[in-house]
């Protein structure tokens, strides 16, 4: 069925593991015997799917102007989909919850999140809507431009959790992982939810929405690239010029008061990072080339989010995060280019 789906296997195997935890945690008088109840990382993605349409080229149009593409492709996509299966492709045990339409697209993106070992029961089909989409560009240096069609994506509300938040019956220790692709409504409920039950929540706040500040303020890590920080603070500027210091001084301002923690991506200078008493920059690995920076950042934050529900601190994640995200740009795609995530976790560079 799937070229990759004897690479699910280990990752489908995490994912029953963290079920069977929880089952222990909820009932501890019975016994598993089962090598499989060693606890496993566990994150749970609520986010965006889409459908992704590349066009590559030499370099972009100009306004009005028509060029030629050298090559074209369909993927899976959407920041919630390519931060569900860097995560699984690490080795945490990952579940999905997001909304796709009743389409021909809508079951490639569920199947093709199946073959990659993310837990798929908490994807829902909408009736009316058509499944997300995004028309991605790529030039000869590797950079791109996204447009993105929410479709199904945007219909998602607080009600995706299931009754009663079902969809959180995950151990201690699991992380909640979310984006701003999504309704705020969604995102701002299942960050309640999680500390409802005492679970960590990390924002990737990609694009900027309007979340209420209650539940940004629960974000433990903020995730956001050098624009998104800019806008958080209200300030003008060019992202181009936004240096490491200058992005040290965001986090600082932004860790304590509009999140608990906060980390900056900044491209091939990595990333900086705060909590409440302190900041750090965390460089990037030189990739040995670079074709597609497509996916880079959700590589990161995939790895990050998988690295902390393994038991890593903030600044070891920040820094398997960098990793993933400069071994993803070195080929075309965004979840076709994280083969490279599988060898970090076997190096034991991504996960404890």
């Amino acid at each position: 069925m799937f070229a990759y789906q004897h690479r699910a296997t280990r990752v489908d195997n995490a994912r029953r593991q963290c079920r069977m935890a929880a089952l222990m945690e909820r009932n501890p008088v019975e016994r598993f015997d089962d090598e499989r109840t060693t606890a496993a990382a566990c994150v749970v993605v609520l986010g965006s799917a889409n459908i992704d349409s590349y066009v590559y080229l030499d370099r972009f149009p100009q306004p009005g102007e028509t060029v030629f593409g050298t090559a074209g492709r369909r993927g899976l996509g959407g920041k919630g989909a390519n931060q569900a299966v860097a995560a699984a492709l690490i080795g945490a045990a990952t579940s999905f919850l997001g909304q796709v339409g009743a389409d021909d697209g809508g079951a490639f993106v569920r199947d093709t999140l199946a073959g990659y070992g993310v837990d798929t029961s908490g994807l829902r089909v909408s009736p009316t809507a058509v499944t997300g989409s995004a028309q991605i560009t790529v030039d000869a240096a590797g950079e791109n431009t996204i447009v993105v069609v929410s479709g199904a994506n945007a219909e998602a509300g607080p009600d995706i959790l299931g009754p009663e938040s079902a969809a959180l019956d995950v151990p201690a220790g699991s992380i909640g992982l979310a984006q701003g692709e999504l309704p705020a409504e969604a995102v701002a409920a299942f960050a309640r939810a999680l500390a409802a039950r005492g679970l960590r929540f990390i924002l990737n706040l990609a694009p900027v929405i309007d979340i209420a500040p209650d539940a940004l303020r629960l974000a433990d890590p903020l995730i956001v690239n050098e624009s998104e920080a800019l806008a958080l603070l209200a300030r003008d500027g060019d992202p181009r010029s936004f240096g490491t210091a200058d992005a040290l001084d965001a986090a600082r301002r932004l860790a304590g008061t509009v999140a608990e923690s906060v980390v900056i991506t900044l491209g091939a200078d990595g990333a900086v990072a705060a909590t409440g008493d302190r900041q750090w920059h965390q460089p990037a690995p030189v990739p040995a080339v670079v074709v597609d920076t497509t996916g880079a950042g959700d590589a990161f934050v995939g790895a990050l989010a998988a690295a902390l529900a393994g038991g890593a601190d903030l600044e070891t994640a920040v820094g398997r995060g960098a990793a993933a995200g400069s071994a993803a740009v070195a080929a075309l795609g965004t979840v076709d280019s994280y083969d490279a995530l599988r060898a970090l976790a076997q190096d034991g560079v991504v996960v404890p």
